[in-house]
């Protein structure tokens, strides 16, 4: 079968949202989160499938900037909105929309693609690695407490409906990106997408809210959540769903968690998302009463092997010979010197003999500094050609800070 694939047409974005609902199923999107997403599509950068008359599959891209280990913003391509009708699947459409979305990362200079995914085991055959975790967890606050350090006490609280007081939340979100390897920088417009907050969404919870944390008048850190409502026999059971938590500084992210702790009538936090290094878990009393899992967050692909480790600085100082390969992309396979420290780093082809050799999804897996190439080794992935070479490279790609992502897209 072959399938005609094309840029969105603005007038097709309907049609367009509908057929990647149908293959998500479910009852669709509210009319707010429906208008935000047509709002931030690029149609330009989208793709629909077609059968004939029959749209029968969906991809596009997002251009964000992400921020990378040693603080530069990279360019960087968002995959999004991908989906292919259940009547047209293993075919092949699927895979040239893949093939278009990075051809066309390419040609923007923009050195890696980035996504999260519906079904994990689906994008490894395209050359994305697994960059960064999430922690989630429900915290049995009627049994754990969190540290006070001192001048907690000091900071004030404000609370508010979220959408009242998001420039000040923007502020610090931004102060915090720019240090997280994996976060966004805001584009404009994606300053709504942690404010949705449809009602019919919202199930047995409130309205979403934010409570400004402060210190000598000025806005310290923040956390955005809404409370559900539960009643047990002994009474009240409602559960605190946390959506986002950040701050500025240690003592004022304590004051927070204290804060989220000793709500009225609650007994459980509920957190989706948080980095996988998140002080949280020294601060919280009894970390087993957290029930805190992991689950992978950003799938990263290397679009440009050169631009990619060029782009980011390093933990320790590296010299090694990378022998990649990469079947979907071939422009990125062969030997690659990668030279850097904290400094910089540049990476260019070379006839050298490698040190290591792996995939490219590897590559794209430890590019954030999250897992390591030591870990990577150890599962049979990365192999060492050099003794000396992996340890050396491991050290230098892995940071002091977890790599994460926020929010999806």
């Amino acid at each position: 079968m072959t399938t005609d694939l094309r840029p969105l047409a603005p007038q097709q974005w309907d049609l367009y949202f509908d057929r990647l609902l149908r293959a998500f199923g479910g009852p669709g999107d509210a009319p707010e989160a429906r208008e935000l997403w047509r709002r931030l599509t690029e149609t330009e950068r989208s793709l629909a499938a077609w059968d004939g008359d029959e749209l029968v599959g969906t991809s596009g891209a997002f251009s964000f900037r992400m921020t990378l280990p040693g603080g530069a913003a990279a360019a960087v391509a968002g995959v999004t909105m991908v989906s292919v009708q259940p009547t047209h699947r293993r075919r092949g459409v699927l895979t040239s929309m893949m093939r278009r979305l990075l051809d066309d990362a390419r040609e923007r200079g923009e050195s890696a693609a980035v996504l999260t995914a519906s079904e994990p085991a689906i994008y490894g055959r395209f050359g994305y690695g697994v960059a960064t975790t999430q922690l989630y967890g429900a915290i049995d606050t009627a049994r754990v407490s969190f540290a006070a350090p001192p001048g907690a006490d000091g900071v004030r609280f404000r609370l508010a409906p979220a959408a009242e007081v998001a420039e000040p939340c923007e502020a610090v979100y931004a102060r915090l990106a720019a240090e997280r390897p994996g976060m966004l920088v805001r584009q404009p417009g994606w300053q709504d997408v942690p404010l949705l907050d449809p009602p019919r969404n919202r199930g047995a919870a409130g309205e979403l809210l934010c409570v400004l944390a402060e210190s000598d008048g000025e806005v310290r850190g923040y956390a955005r959540y809404a409370v559900a409502e539960g009643w047990a026999p002994a009474g009240p059971d409602h559960a605190v769903k946390l959506r986002d938590v950040e701050a500025l500084d240690p003592v004022t992210y304590a004051a927070l968690w204290r804060y989220l702790g000793s709500i009225d009538l609650t007994s459980r936090i509920d957190f989706r998302n948080r980095p996988a290094d998140d002080p949280m878990l020294h601060l919280a009393s009894d970390v087993r009463r957290c029930e805190v899992g992991h689950r992978d967050g950003m799938h990263l692909r290397v679009v440009d092997v050169a631009a990619a480790l060029s782009a980011r600085a390093y933990s320790a100082p590296v010299d090694v010979v990378l022998d990649v390969e990469d079947a979907f992309c071939p422009w990125n396979s062969g030997r690659w010197r990668l030279s850097g420290d904290t400094k910089g780093a540049q990476c260019e082809r070379t006839t050298d003999p490698a040190d290591l050799a792996l995939a490219v999804r590897e590559l794209g897996a430890a590019y954030l500094g999250g897992p390591s190439l030591r870990a990577l080794a150890g599962a049979g992935l990365v192999s060492e050609l050099r003794p000396g070479a992996l340890a050396e490279a491991s050290r230098a790609f892995h940071g002091d800070i977890a790599p994460w992502l926020p929010h999806g897209f």
